[in-house]
């Protein structure tokens, strides 16, 4: 037995050494490094930063548009010259240039409705990317009062330990010299195994709530990690808000509420740009073209001379040769710089185009689009409903909260006086061990308790902050 009191204090000795160097951080360090890291909030991030692109684009879609064409190939065999389009039989390079605008002069809104929508998408995302935020950010303060619970569910035990601790070196002089049973030595020894198997099992918890902040940060587990402590004696009984107020105020501020109403006004824009494309498109464009020819060539006169030729006319029945000009002509290609200033041509022109008939594809878009906000008002409807459910049981945990803390810290006074005269009736000789063990463990068991009850009703009352919209830290 006395080996095992030395193994089991060895134990409790290595726990306290290992805690020596840590590093501490804040609720507010964690809250920022979780936010930073995790990939749900960095996902939610760039699909606001998608739909901000997006509406951008919606916007920028009103503007003219401008494209520019460059062509440049060669022909084999027969084929047409660009420049005469006549046939030609030979190797032809060609090459062509344009440049052609457009804009939309009316769509029946098309345009202006798409912007709305994209605007509403854009704000529902960004509400999502919040409501990301918020979700982590109560997750990382349960992580981290967990840590301080278990912190000091860990402490506690291990002072139970050091007491039962102190009490087995006081029997086992005692029983050495006769003065005590035997079996109240074995029955503190028996208490004392039971307290370090509590220690073992607080710091099997306190590294578990470690590695699961760690994991809510997105960080490598630190077995060194350390977190701030905080008042837990200042936390109020009463809420000042009922839940009645309380919902009220989260139907104006919660993220996930705002993001399902600007979804409706989404896919009610929607359903506006759906019915605006049944609408004629009046659009207007131009173009400025010019091309070049490798056989584009041109002819210049050299030389007139006057010829007779083989015809003749009959003047008083005399026949005379008819005089001909016989002309000399050199040819040369056009230059490239030539022929692209002389060969531009340009157009302008309106064209409506009006839908007619496209096998009913258009109104069935408008029945689907109709399904997508029907889908979206339910889904504001019940994120509504169960906000309200969630608040009704944020706020009864919260009031079954307070009764726990303010029983349970009757219970450890009340506690705390029958072990006060448990132990001095056994340290005088006059109680026995079962007795002082029955008092120690129910107050054992109300400190443990009392620990867990404060730091449960801080938690129930940053919910009930988190639905407000309150600053969490």
């Amino acid at each position: 037995m006395r080996k095992l009191i030395i193994t089991l204090t060895a134990i409790h000795f290595f726990h306290y050494s290992n805690g020596q160097h840590t590093r501490t951080l804040t609720l507010t360090q964690c809250i920022d490094t979780a936010i930073q890291n995790n990939l749900t909030i960095l996902q939610a991030e760039v699909q606001s930063q998608v739909n901000t692109i997006q509406y951008q684009q919606s916007k920028l879609n009103r503007l003219p548009n401008l494209n520019a064409s460059v062509g440049h190939g060669f022909n084999q065999g027969r084929s047409i010259d660009p420049f005469t389009n006549n046939y030609v039989d030979s190797r032809l390079g060609y090459g062509s240039y344009g440049l052609n605008a457009g804009m939309i002069l009316f769509n029946g809104g098309v345009l202006s409705n798409s912007i709305a929508r994209e605007k509403y998408n854009v704000q529902a995302a960004e509400m999502d990317w919040q409501q990301a935020k918020n979700n982590l950010i109560i997750e990382v303060i349960l992580a981290y009062l967990t840590i301080l619970s278990n912190q000091d569910i860990l402490t506690q035990t291990s002072n139970q330990a050091d007491l039962s601790l102190q009490q087995v070196y006081r029997l086992e002089k005692m029983n050495k010299e006769g003065s005590i049973p035997p079996s109240q030595l074995s029955d503190l020894q028996g208490q004392y195994a039971g307290d370090q198997l509590a220690v073992i099992n607080a710091k099997n918890a306190l590294e578990v709530s470690r590695l699961n902040l760690c994991r809510l940060m997105n960080i490598s587990y630190d077995a060194g990690l350390s977190v701030a402590a905080i008042n837990t004696d200042n936390a109020k009984d009463i809420y000042a808000e009922s839940a009645d107020d309380i919902f009220h105020t989260a139907l104006k501020n919660y993220a996930s509420v705002r993001a399902a109403d600007f979804k409706v006004l989404s896919a009610q824009k929607d359903i506006s740009v759906e019915k605006s494309r049944r609408w004629p498109t009046l659009r207007l464009g131009a173009n400025l073209n010019t091309n070049y020819s490798s056989a584009a060539s041109t002819s210049t006169l050299l030389t007139s001379t006057p010829m007779p030729s083989s015809e003749y006319v009959s003047i008083s029945g005399n026949q005379y040769p008819v005089i001909k000009q016989s002309n000399t002509y050199s040819s040369s290609n056009i230059p490239y710089n030539r022929q692209l200033s002389g060969n531009l041509f340009s157009s302008i022109g309106l064209t409506l185009s009006i839908p007619v008939f496209n096998n009913l594809e258009q109104h069935n878009r408008i029945k689907l689009a109709k399904l997508t906000l029907r889908n979206a008002e339910s889904s504001a409807k019940t994120t509504r409903t169960q906000l309200e459910q969630l608040i009704d049981e944020a706020y009864i945990n919260f009031q079954t909260a307070t009764e726990k803390r303010r029983t349970t810290d009757n219970q450890v006074q009340a506690f705390q006086i029958s072990f006060t005269a448990a132990e001095i009736r056994f340290r005088e000789g006059v109680g026995n061990s079962i007795d002082y063990l029955t008092a120690k463990n129910n107050l054992d068991r109300a400190n443990i308790n009392l620990i867990i009850a404060r730091y449960d009703m801080i938690l129930r009352t940053k919910i009930l902050d988190f639905y407000q919209g309150k600053l969490l830290l």
